[in-house]
């Protein structure tokens, strides 16, 4: 039976104490990886904790780092993670370009030294629940990605999000990568022993592949768009957009720099946090009407096909975590036996399937 979220989550934070992280930030942490399972992005939380498990034991992330601010202004700050995992360093950078966002109208925070993140979508609704427009990027750790026309991987999976606050408790939350799936997409076919669709994932020669350890192999995914054709450099340009962001401005290794990934004691990955207030503009609740309306009467366009009602960018997910509060989060049986046995050789109580 699927665990309830609480369980969840508790078993998360007690794996992450488990690995000397300090209580408050695995429970901090525990939240973040719990939310997004809870709304369907099985690719960034539970299935995270044997990658965690290997970095952390080889020696590139540090579970008892705290993150600093080096550098700050009135409107930006920049934060270093210390080579611990990313989900304390990038919150602390929102928290921060939050609060100067309040005080000037806008806020930046850029993120050095850090690791896997986990969901972008919940640092930009962070920005959301204070009443601003969040926008945060994250390169990757893993280059898998050939740019259009090249026959060799140069890029992340490397994610964007952007959020507006709208109708309360529906706001317009973009999650997503510039490949046509998220790495963990694939990772959890793997775990499961399915075929990934055509589509996600070509051969080191370029033909089309539906093998989710092809990557392994010396194959490549795809760019947003998928093939030149489907106009893949819309993908490309956005990857290296976010690198830009995320890797160039706060001066974390960039993923073409030989050394990426590979310095002792750190993942080097960078991140960045935007937020902003609408009320630099015009009237933060016109605003906020206008978002309303302009979301709603997305959703009343005449579906294709009415099974399929049209939704805007954040529907699926809530309706994901609305159903998965009350019946349980689901975790396929070869991924829940790899994380119960990094549980137990990590000494933390395993109670999941109590």
């Amino acid at each position: 039976m699927p665990a309830s979220y609480a369980t969840h989550r508790k078993q998360l934070q007690l794996i992450l104490q488990a690995w000397g992280m300090p209580e408050e930030t695995a429970e901090s942490t525990a939240e973040i990886m719990s939310w997004a399972d809870l709304h369907g992005i099985d690719t960034h939380g539970i299935s995270m904790v044997p990658p965690y498990d290997e970095r952390r034991r080889a020696g590139k992330i540090d579970m008892r780092a705290v993150p600093k601010v080096a550098r700050e202004t009135p409107v930006s700050a920049l934060i270093d993670g210390g080579g611990g995992l990313g989900h304390p360093n990038a919150r602390r950078a929102m928290e921060l370009a939050i609060d100067k966002a309040k005080a000037t109208g806008i806020g930046v925070a850029a993120v050095r030294n850090s690791a896997h993140f986990g969901a972008c979508g919940f640092y930009a609704l962070m920005a959301v629940e204070a009443g601003l427009i969040g926008m945060v990027t994250t390169s990757a750790s893993g280059i898998q990605v050939s740019p259009t026309n090249g026959a060799q991987a140069r890029l992340g999976t490397d994610p964007i999000a952007f959020a507006a606050p709208g109708k309360p408790g529906e706001p317009f939350l973009l999650d997503m990568a510039t490949t046509t799936v998220a790495a963990g997409k694939i990772r959890n076919k793997a775990n499961e022993g399915l075929a990934t669709p055509p589509g996600w994932l070509v051969t080191k020669d370029g033909q089309p592949s539906t093998d989710p350890l092809e990557v392994s192999k010396g194959g490549f995914m795809t760019p947003l768009g998928g093939t030149p054709e489907g106009s893949s450099h819309k993908g490309y340009g956005l990857g290296a957009m976010v690198n830009i962001l995320s890797s160039a401005l706060s001066g974390a290794c960039m993923v073409t720099d030989p050394m990426h990934t590979k310095k002792p004691g750190t993942m080097d990955i960078g991140h960045f946090m935007l937020a902003m207030d609408p009320g630099l503009f015009r009237d933060a609740a016109d605003f906020r009407a206008d978002v309303t309306a302009f979301c709603d009467t997305l959703r009343a366009t005449k579906p294709a096909d009415p099974a399929k009602p049209v939704m805007v960018a954040g529907d699926p997910e809530r309706r994901t975590a609305a159903r998965r509060r009350e019946t349980g989060i689901p975790v396929g049986p070869g991924l829940l036996a790899k994380v119960k046995a990094v549980a137990l050789a990590s000494g933390a109580e395993w109670i999941m399937e109590r």
